[in-house]
């Protein structure tokens, strides 16, 4: 796994979602008061951009049909047999970085 920069912290601000690349893949990631965690941005039912849907608590709802998304564990809440990758974060200074 290499560890990529995907965004400055002011770049996303709490309680947001950004589109960011890392490693060749869309990444959606997450500003949970401070704490950042990276999914993978194509929503499992139509392939939706999680990264520019929005945040309630820990879940992230799709813009295009309304599917629900835990950014802890990235399970489905809409349907539980589903899930979306989860991808380590890590904060570096001003700096976000994900492992993939």
């Amino acid at each position: 796994m290499a560890r990529e920069r995907v965004a400055a912290v002011a770049e996303i601000l709490p309680g947001r979602a950004k589109t960011c690349q890392a490693g060749g893949k869309a990444l959606a990631v997450v500003n949970l008061d401070g704490t950042f965690l990276a999914i993978d941005n194509t929503c499992v039912h139509r392939g939706g951009p999680l990264g520019e849907g929005a945040v309630d608590g820990n879940t992230v709802i799709c813009p295009w049909h309304g599917w629900q998304f835990d950014v802890t564990t990235g399970e489905c809440t809409t349907n539980s047999a589903l899930k979306v990758g989860c991808y380590q974060v890590t904060v570096d200074g001003d700096e976000v970085f994900v492992e993939v």
